[in-house]
């Protein structure tokens, strides 16, 4: 019983890294790995597959690391209104249609798919096809 889990281990690992790897500066990558994961080897498959979601996906985020804070001062420079939001300020959180002003990302931060508001005075980066939040940038 214990080789079986091994082995489901094992080739969850081998079927999810390198969808996982992909998903490097992709927010959600704890989802996306247990959806993946899942899919290719069950419950264990979820497990593994968020685990290394999580590390991979999570270590860089939309914006490298020493761009947030360059452009968490652009945003601020612009006096961008903050939209009111009863829910908590997190990635996957989906924003209104309606109500909430979205602005595009400069160019020379790399992120031309992604729109940034304001929320509750945090800086979000929003999937403008899906009003969901994608990075919180503090």
């Amino acid at each position: 019983m214990i080789r079986r889990v091994i082995g489901t281990a094992a080739i969850a690992i081998a079927l999810v890294f390198p969808v996982s790897a992909m998903a490097q500066g992709v927010p959600g990558g704890v989802e996306h790995g247990a959806r993946e994961g899942e899919r290719a080897a069950g419950p264990v498959g979820a497990i593994v597959g968020g685990t290394i979601g999580g590390v991979v996906g999570g270590v860089a985020g939309v914006l490298g690391v020493d761009q947030r804070p360059r452009f968490h001062r652009y945003v601020v420079e612009q006096h961008r209104p903050s939209y009111r939001y009863r829910e908590e300020v997190r990635v996957g959180a989906v924003l209104p249609e309606a109500g909430v002003t979205y602005y595009e990302v400069p160019a020379e931060y790399g992120a031309p798919q992604y729109r940034y508001t304001v929320v509750n005075d945090r800086t979000v980066l929003v999937d403008p096809r899906t009003h969901r939040i994608v990075e919180v940038i503090d």
